[in-house]
């Protein structure tokens, strides 16, 4: 058996007795029934998860920011040069983005992994170097990458989860650097729920009309080449794994298999933006109760994330019009994910504080 498929053996779905007494859990505290909305739901979705009620407090959180180029790059598709993906790295091991401000809010450590840059790193604390390939392939031409690069990304990605969580880690965020990955995060959106590019592509680092323009139009010639293109605008029928190395891009796959393993050992699993959630969809398409592990940290302005939250169920936790990744949007989210379950083991029952409910 392979990594992938053992940890894909282990992922467990929602326990149904757990939510269930989560729900009346909730009911008992000294609140009206509902009153703390989307948050009592957080809280609930947790409890299934862990399969305990209250679920365990998720901390401390732990960022993994995966960064990868992209071949697809060369069609114009970003106003930024391939470089930027290389300084930002540094800039991560630097402490000087806005990622690190974030995480030192919250207290969450900070991992770079190496999965696919296109050029060689110096060791440095903070950083691993698990470089699958210098970058992928042009997918408008074919295969981003192969189904054994793809397969060795996903490991990455699930040994970074069982590392962090034996490291003490008890909730991950999802981060990402690489430039011109929403164009691959738009394919992988296509591909996975069958719409249109035009629905799922936006401009990514700032794309003016004219990039945007050629942007979705090189999206659907990375369908077109690859055979992703479903019968009547439905999504592709081609297997998860085929999909995610076609237009995927290393990082994609990495941040898909970092799901994977979360949920493989029991730890909830927040998502930022649209590149993570085109990787969410890949590992739903490998293991759907993967998802039942995550939380979506918060709405991107990429019109396809959209696409992707109501394809996969989740609520955001914040909506902020953020486009920026590297996990900003879940390191944001994760003080609310945080009081959800603070909640559960903290505030009084009506029976335990003596206070009269009201009637039935």
């Amino acid at each position: 058996m392979t990594i992938v498929e053992q940890t894909i053996a282990e992922i467990r779905p929602a326990d149904a007795a757990a939510i269930a007494e989560a729900r009346a859990h909730q009911d008992r505290l000294t609140k009206p029934r509902g009153a703390l909305g989307a948050l009592e739901d957080v809280a609930v979705r947790l409890a299934g998860a862990s399969a305990v009620s209250p679920p365990p407090l998720p901390v401390p959180p732990a960022l993994a920011i995966f960064a990868a180029d992209h071949g697809v790059h060369a069609r114009g598709v970003s106003p930024w040069p391939q470089e930027v993906t290389l300084q930002m790295v540094g800039n991560f091991l630097a402490g000087g983005a806005v990622a690190n401000a974030f995480a030192a809010q919250v207290g969450a450590s900070v991992t770079v992994v190496d999965v696919g840059v296109a050029a060689d790193l110096d060791p440095a604390p903070g950083l691993r170097i698990s470089k699958v390939a210098y970058g992928t392939a042009d997918m408008s031409r074919g295969p981003a990458m192969t189904v054994e690069q793809a397969t060795a990304a996903l490991e990455v990605g699930i040994t970074v989860a069982r590392d962090l969580v034996g490291e003490g880690a008890r909730c991950l965020v999802t981060g990402d650097m690489g430039i011109a990955n929403t164009t691959a995060s738009a394919a992988l959106i296509c591909a996975f729920t069958g719409h249109d590019a035009a629905a799922a592509t936006g401009r990514g680092t700032g794309a003016d009309d004219e990039t945007l323009e050629r942007k979705i139009g090189v999206v659907r010639e990375a369908l077109r080449a690859n055979g992703l293109v479903g019968a009547e605008g439905g999504p592709s029928r081609a297997p998860a794994l085929e999909t995610l190395a076609a237009v995927g891009g290393l990082e994609h796959a990495a941040i898909a298999g970092f799901i994977l393993g979360g949920a493989a050992c029991g730890v909830p699993v927040i998502l930022d933006g649209v590149i993570a959630g085109s990787a969410a969809l890949a590992a739903a398409a490998l293991a759907p109760a993967a998802i039942d592990h995550c939380v979506a940290g918060h709405r991107s302005a990429e019109p396809g994330h959209a696409v992707v939250l109501d394809h996969l169920g989740l609520r955001p936790m914040v909506e902020l019009e953020l486009r920026l990744g590297e996990g900003t949007g879940g390191l944001l989210a994760h003080p609310l994910v945080c009081a959800a379950v603070r909640a559960m083991h903290e505030v009084a029952t009506f029976d335990s504080a003596g206070v009269t409910d009201k009637e039935a």
